[in-house]
C-alpha cells in the first residue's frame, strides 16, 4: 500500500496585499473574499422535473483592516472616490508559506475600488491599536497557486 504524505494547511496569518500603483499595503486582516453563482430554476415545458441552470456571478466584498499610521496611500485612493473620481486598481491578496517568505496562493481582484471606509474607534480607556477598515469591490477574481504552493 502506498504511503500518503500529510499536507498541512496554510497559515492564515502570513499574507500581504499589493495594490496597483500603490505598492504593498499593510493590512492586519482581510475577510469576505468569495464568489456566488446564482442558481436559477428552470422547468422544461410540461415536464414535472425542474432543472437548475447557472445565472449571474457575484463577487463578494472584501473587508480589510489596518493599523492607522501616517502613511496616506490607502486614504488618498479612497478619498479620490469621495470626490467623485473613483479609480479602479488591481489588488492582489497573497498568501505566504509558513515562514512568511514564499508566495503560495494569490487572489487577484481586477478593477477594484474602495466602496467603504471606517475610522478607528477611539477610546481613552482602551490600550488598543487604532484600527481602520476599507471595503473593496471588484469586477473579476482569479486564483493562482505558485510552484511553492503546489508541493
Amino acid at each position: 500500500m502506498a504511503e500518503t504524505q500529510r499536507v498541512d494547511p496554510y497559515r492564515g496569518y502570513n499574507f500581504r496585499v499589493e495594490i496597483e500603483r500603490l505598492g504593498e499595503a499593510v493590512f492586519s486582516e482581510c475577510r469576505g473574499l468569495g464568489a456566488t453563482i446564482e442558481a436559477i430554476r428552470y422547468a422544461e415545458g410540461r415536464s414535472p422535473v425542474v432543472h437548475w441552470v447557472p445565472g449571474k456571478v457575484t463577487y463578494h466584498e472584501v473587508h480589510c483592516l489596518y493599523g492607522l499610521t501616517a502613511e496616506p496611500k490607502v486614504w488618498e485612493w479612497m478619498y479620490e472616490g469621495l470626490e467623485g473620481k473613483v479609480t479602479r486598481k488591481n489588488v492582489s491578496i497573497i498568501l505566504l508559506d509558513a515562514a512568511g517568505v514564499a508566495e503560495v496562493v494569490r487572489w487577484d481582484l481586477d478593477a477594484a475600488w474602495i466602496t467603504k471606509w471606517r475610522a478607528a474607534a477611539l477610546d481613552a480607556l482602551a490600550q488598543e491599536v487604532a484600527i481602520e477598515s476599507v471595503t473593496f469591490v471588484y469586477e473579476k477574481l482569479t486564483r493562482k497557486v505558485s510552484a511553492a504552493g503546489s508541493k
